[in-house]
């Protein structure tokens, strides 16, 4: 999986929100917010190519979370990101 070019991460009164750039990327119909560990997911891998493995070792090193519960809420992230458009 890889991040789309022209999703990028702001934070916009205390809220973490995937804002569109360029053209070929607005869509206003949907705003893309995103919790603290997401944003901090997105930023690890924005721009380049990611796998679900990697984003679970991720969140176990940061964050005080065993691999299951770790595997369950990445896949279902990676879900949601996908419906949203902003990973392919």
């Amino acid at each position: 999986m890889i991040t789309k070019k022209g999703f990028n991460l702001r934070t916009i009164c205390g809220e973490h929100i995937i804002v569109a750039e360029g053209k070929e990327n607005i869509d206003f119909s949907k705003i893309i917010s995103m919790n603290e560990t997401a944003a901090y997911l997105w930023q690890q891998v924005q721009g380049r190519e990611f796998t679900t493995d990697e984003l679970v070792l991720l969140l176990t090193k940061e964050y005080d979370v065993e691999q299951p519960t770790a595997q369950k809420d990445v896949e279902a992230m990676i879900l949601k990101w996908h419906e949203a458009g902003i990973i392919e």
